[in-house]
């Protein structure tokens, strides 16, 4: 069965589990549940398009022909289940909330962070570069003073980051990825050897390698060293105890066209054209295979409802046949076990639309999301820009240490495609060759060459720490099309964060200058992301890894969710993702998300007596040599 197949046109019946959002988390949930026997329904706000061959090849249809090229530029405008787009951003005015986008924003600081509501979720557009995070990110108040503790440690997720790599599929290699804390079990490899580094990648490396900075009393050596991708590779044939790895294909089923290796397209963000980066459609389609899910699109959650000894009875939600219009149909569908399982943004949204903030009253506070400094220079020689990945390498020697008590720490992204994140490049450079510099024929091809190849831009993802202002709220007046309330955001930066973005900007500075390379970064006062700190401008760029909007905890005082990501308050409720984290260290969050669900859905697994659930037998589905279950 395919997840078209799967699709359904009524929820009558009562199912095991209801699960909201078929993004990674939710994909991951339904994939482990119907495999273990249980009946599973999955609400979707967006269209479900792109499991076909034609509907993802309209997507990147879309994409090309779009003006713009922002994270959300393939998937066309859906009132009934809008979703932020950078474009929407602009700087804000003190006091005056900003309406114009999908999410409200009160500010003081504008946030351009998106998400995507379609099947998929936000896999449809992620960079799919896939780190682990440090032992130390999971104690940052106990060991820095700063921000919030986990209820887990490192070592407790550790067998789950190995299960989300094998899903997931990913590239890397273990001796480049163990530093600072990060252990793996003996013998363990990736799924996938590591994607080599670009020629720009060796070009920085050999420039700035072995670089000293003292800071805070420690030494900080920098290697450039690649990143873990989340996209097909060549198998390891070591993993799993020599039985080899095979990769997951294009959903669609074009296996010879789509899905194999990675091309190098630098087409990664937000659509891979050759479908060779993972998205949350690949483990929907085993969810899907089992006969046990049943698929809905183009519903959305509008209300958990509370029933009796404060457990979920049922959630109702508004079905829409068009993007065209807002004429819907209001259903409930009934279950066992309720999962949220959308985005921090959403999953917050629709608790504090349901009138549920949780007993603690920290439903929606918390939000974090990892900030950009970005730098950006010329190099005196051409150095292959716009080859290979978006991103292949960086350097993590900025990531740890007792700079944490005074500053936040940041990891840096070597980008393979120009200035692009940061002036609009190659398109702007074209603009100013020919309307500053009358360039034209021969001359302006050969300029806009020399110009793209010597480019360089340094990427760098600060930690932001829990702050309970930094929020998601509602209010009726601001609905939707459909009558559903829209997220507001309050969201600000705090001078740990602003110190660690000052720091950052020197280290570049040292780069630059080893490199040869004329520095022209500038951060115009104009600018949506805008800010001074200590006499100097910056500005900073959201990096979509929306947070902590239903944190985990050891208690129903100081968070939402408890280690298994099961609500205080409602027994047969779990919230899962992102919004769950009480910190976000320096590395992207999906893995770690991943690895959370995994936590979460063998705990759910271990717990349906309780649910007057019954489990089918492990013989039922036996995992294959290549990971797939038969």
């Amino acid at each position: 069965m395919t997840p078209e197949q799967a699709v359904i046109k009524s929820t009558e019946g009562r199912y095991d589990a209801v699960i909201v959002g078929s993004g990674i988390s939710g994909a991951i949930a339904a994939k482990e549940l119907t495999r273990k026997g249980l009946s599973v329904l999955m609400l979707e706000a967006g269209p479900a398009k792109d499991f076909t061959y034609h509907g993802f090849q309209q997507y990147l249809s879309n994409y090309y022909s779009n003006a713009s090229k922002d994270n959300n530029a393939p998937y066309p405008d859906n009132p009934n289940a809008r979703m932020p787009r950078s474009t929407d951003v602009s700087k804000l005015k003190p006091g005056v909330p900003d309406e114009k986008g999908y999410m409200v924003q009160n500010g003081p600081l504008a946030l351009d962070s998106t998400y995507t509501r379609v099947a998929g979720g936000t896999t449809m557009h992620w960079e799919a570069k896939i780190l682990r995070m440090l032992p130390e990110d999971f104690s940052l108040k106990s060991t820095y003073g700063v921000g919030l503790d986990w209820p887990i440690s490192y070592d407790d997720l550790m067998p789950y980051y190995r299960i989300a790599e094998r899903e997931i599929g990913v590239s890397a290699n273990v001796e480049e990825q163990s530093f600072y804390g990060i252990k793996y079990e003996p013998g363990y490899v990736y799924p996938m050897h590591g994607l080599p580094p670009s020629y720009l990648d060796q070009v920085v490396a050999k420039g700035i390698d072995g670089s000293e900075f003292d800071l805070y009393g420690e030494t900080h050596r920098v290697q450039v060293r690649p990143f873990p991708q989340g996209r097909n590779g060549i198998p390891n044939k070591n993993y799993n105890n020599d039985a080899g790895f095979k990769p997951k294909g294009s959903v669609s089923g074009y296996q010879v066209e789509q899905g194999g290796r990675c091309q190098g397209n630098n087409n990664c963000v937000p659509i891979c054209p050759v479908q060779a980066k993972y998205d949350a459609r690949k483990t929907l389609l085993d969810a899907a295979q089992t006969g046990r899910l049943d698929f809905l699109p183009q519903a959305v959650a509008s209300k958990v409802v509370v029933g009796n000894n404060d457990a979920i009875s049922h959630i109702e939600f508004k079905h829409y046949l068009s993007t065209k219009n807002p004429e819907h149909t209001v259903a409930r569908v009934s279950g066992k076990l309720f999962i949220l399982a959308t985005n921090a943004i959403e999953n917050a949204r629709l608790m504090l639309a349901s009138g549920l903030p949780s007993s603690s009253n920290l439903i929606g506070k918390n939000l974090m999301d990892h900030t950009y400094l970005l730098t950006w220079g010329l190099l005196p020689e051409a150095a292959g820009t716009m080859r290979g990945t978006k991103c292949t390498s960086g350097v993590a020697d900025f990531r740890h240490g007792n700079a944490r008590h005074k500053q936040a720490p940041f990891g840096i992204d070597i980008h393979n495609d120009g200035w692009g994140w940061a002036t609009g490049a190659p398109f702007t450079d074209i603009e100013q060759l020919v309307d500053d510099q009358n360039k034209f024929g021969h001359d302006l091809r050969e300029s806009v060459v020399k110009r793209i190849s010597n480019q360089l831009l340094f990427a760098y993802m600060v930690e932001q720490v829990a702050d309970e202002s930094n929020r998601v709220t509602v209010d009726p007046a601001y609905k939707d099309a459909i009558g559903n309330m829209r997220p507001i955001v309050n969201y600000n930066l705090s001078d740990y964060s602003k110190a660690g973005i000052a720091y950052a900007r020197q280290t570049s500075k040292v780069f630059f200058q080893r490199l040869g390379a004329e520095d022209y970064s500038s951060y115009s006062p104009l600018d949506y992301g805008y800010f001074n700190y200590q006499g100097e401008d910056y500005y900073f760029r959201g990096g979509n890894h929306f947070s902590g909007t239903h944190i985990m905890g050891t208690d129903s005082t100081n968070s939402v969710v408890d280690a298994n990501q099961k609500s205080w308050d409602h027994n047969n409720l779990y919230l899962i993702g992102s919004g769950s984290m009480p910190s976000i260290g320096t590395s992207n969050t999906t893995l770690t998300l991943a690895a959370l669900c995994y936590k979460t859905t063998e705990h759910i697994i271990g717990q349906l007596s309780q649910y007057n659930i019954d489990i089918v037998s492990d013989s039922e589905f036996q995992l294959t040599k290549d990971g797939c279950y038969e």
